[in-house]
């Protein structure tokens, strides 16, 4: 077992190894990917960690400093629809992508005979996310997303851009997008007015715009339009791959309209297109175009439910090494009892947010590689309630974060004002709380999405069977027999009703579901590595959870107790009974 962490040994939340220093994220992978995988990709993950909190993050900054921008005309007024990057941009798409980040979801990398699984993937696409640099972050979910429709959907005409998107070799791929917004629809999809006409030769063109669509010059992007005489609402849209211009056409057959000036997420390109009758490929069954998009909704909200993740685990990092550093009143920060609980609170949050997160990962794996039904009627569930729940959680982190940073986290010159602005879109991207909430709904109303989440929830209580669990496990319990309740009066009442609880029933599914998650983890710590450490998080989770201000279960930590859950310390599974009313 590794000592704990000292982070006073750093000076700020970088110039260190992402992977080394998040046992959270270690666990989650050691607990959810094979023993084969791990001895194959854990040197390589700890290489990429190493990559991204050192040459990466610092790449970031300059990014951050030097946005992307439009070049609409060149100067003799002719369209030609450039977008610029800084060079230090270019660099960390190379890094990543040479890395293996897309290519080795979709094809087996040097050394395997099959693709990494998803929970590796998000793994290092959690590692990426740590630079704080959404222009890698949200073209690379779009990309993969734009591969799985592709490695579904395509008839063999569009190989060609599959093999770019899952290209290893940077100069040889090309990015994806999806382009679903219109400046009259918003989250109201169905009301859009991009058509689309066919034409002689099987493909298509498109007409009319897209208002926020972004990495908005990607090689690949992927958009719902209407051919003509189709059905009102999304039961009338197809979905259309964009095909590339080609060198010789005479002229562009799209407008970049404009970048859009937005409060963070400045290093991605969001902007407003024009088609005018620009080349398309069709793909899937026409008019199905919604069905095949929800599909890739999907992966993108749980791409984004790990980058709030990475975004929780961030400013906690840079949290723990200023409280580390940081003398005020004859102490350290971190010795301070108000201070201890704001770092015991943050390291709670991102552990829970992973946990839960890391089950709609595992949902989604068994869904796309297994063709699991069970799996896929929960990852209707879980994947809304990760993107809902972990979103808000990464904008109150990042806050919190820069309080305890104090007048210099307000201050550009550090690293947090960016880490707040681009926390920000998390809970906007890929539909707000509200579509969120109304799909966890809709996911039980058709789907009975909740019937495997309560056997899920079951199955993790009956695996803590730890002594030490049991007053949490007896909680944790009866929590689950007030949810199921929940869902049971929810299915009776009026459909309007219903939804003024939606949230409170999704944020309900969050904490019951996590908390068995972490008593599931925290057995398996107990079993594998002799550990007590996890259970004093499943302890606290509850503790705050359920408002239980339960000093039986979780009330002020010993130094020995605060050590393990802040600095990853060892605490003996023997200790867990005595520990009750230490913490």
């Amino acid at each position: 077992m590794s000592p704990p962490f000292d982070y006073s040994s750093l000076e700020r939340g970088r110039h260190c190894n992402y992977y080394s220093h998040d046992r959270a994220l270690q666990y989650e992978l050691q607990r959810r990917c094979s023993a084969a995988e791990l001895e194959w990709g854990e040197s390589k993950l700890r290489a990429f960690g190493s990559m991204i909190g050192s040459t990466v993050v610092d790449n970031a900054d300059i990014v951050a400093d030097n946005p992307p921008e439009l070049r609409a005309f060149d100067r003799h007024g002719n369209r030609i629809n450039e977008i610029s990057y800084h060079p230090a941009h270019r660099e960390n798409e190379r890094l990543v992508y040479e890395a293996g980040l897309i290519a080795d979801a979709y094809n087996a990398p040097p050394g395997r005979d099959e693709p990494v699984s998803f929970p590796y993937h998000f793994g290092q696409f959690y590692l990426m996310e740590y630079a704080s640099s959404v222009g890698l972050g949200c073209p690379a979910a779009m990309t993969s997303g734009v591969a799985l429709l592709l490695d579904r959907y395509d008839d063999g005409t569009l190989r060609h851009v599959y093999e770019a998107v899952t290209a290893r070799e940077y100069d040889e791929m090309a990015t994806g997008a999806m382009f679903l917004t219109e400046r009259q629809g918003g989250s109201d999809v169905g009301v859009n007015e991009l058509t689309a006409s066919s034409r002689s030769d099987g493909l298509f063109e498109l007409w009319g715009e897209k208002w926020f669509c972004s990495n908005l010059d990607a090689g690949a992007p992927l958009a719902l339009a209407r051919r003509p005489d189709a059905p009102e609402g999304t039961a009338g849209l197809s979905l259309f791959l964009v095909a590339p211009e080609e060198d010789d056409e005479p002229a562009p057959t799209y407008q970049l309209r404009r970048l859009k000036d937005k409060l963070g997420t400045r290093s991605v390109p969001t902007g407003e297109i024009v088609f005018e009758g620009t080349t398309a490929h069709l793909l899937g069954e026409p008019e199905q175009g919604f069905t095949l998009m929800a599909e890739m909704l999907n992966a993108e909200r749980l791409y984004n439910a790990i980058s709030s993740c990475a975004s929780i685990g961030r400013s906690l990092l840079e949290s723990k090494v200023h409280a580390a550093n940081r003398r005020a009143f004859g102490a350290r920060l971190d010795e301070h009892p108000l201070l201890r609980r704001d770092l015991l609170e943050m390291v709670i949050d991102h552990e829970a947010a992973l946990a839960f997160t890391f089950e709609a990962v595992d949902a989604f794996h068994r869904t796309v590689r297994e063709d699991d039904d069970r799996a896929h009627q929960l990852m209707r569930l879980v994947i809304p309630v990760a993107k809902y729940r972990t979103a808000r959680m990464a904008v109150d982190c990042a806050s919190y974060a820069m309080e305890i940073k104090g007048g210099n986290g307000y201050v550009e010159e550090f690293v947090h004002p960016r880490l707040l602005r681009n926390a920000q879109v998390l809970p906007i991207w890929e539909g707000p709380s509200n579509i969120m909430a109304l799909d966890v709904l809709r996911s039980m109303g058709r789907h009975a999405a909740h019937e495997p989440l309560l056997e899920r929830i079951d199955d993790c209580l009956k695996s803590a069977e730890h002594p030490s669990l049991d007053p949490v496990v007896r909680i944790v319990a009866d929590e689950r027999d007030v949810l199921e309740s929940k869902l049971q009066t929810a299915a009776t009442k009026d459909p309007e009703e219903t939804q003024w609880y939606a949230k409170t029933i999704t944020d309900c599914c969050f904490d019951v579901t996590t908390a068995g998650v972490l008593l599931e983890r925290a057995q398996w710590h107990i079993d594998e590595r002799a550990d007590g450490r996890n259970a004093l998080v499943a302890r606290r989770f509850v503790n705050a959870a359920f408002e239980k201000d339960d000093y039986e279960i979780a009330g002020p930590p010993s130094a020995e107790a605060f050590s393990a859950i802040v600095r990853h310390g060892k605490f003996a599974p023997d200790q867990l009974t005595e520990a009750s009313n230490s913490g």
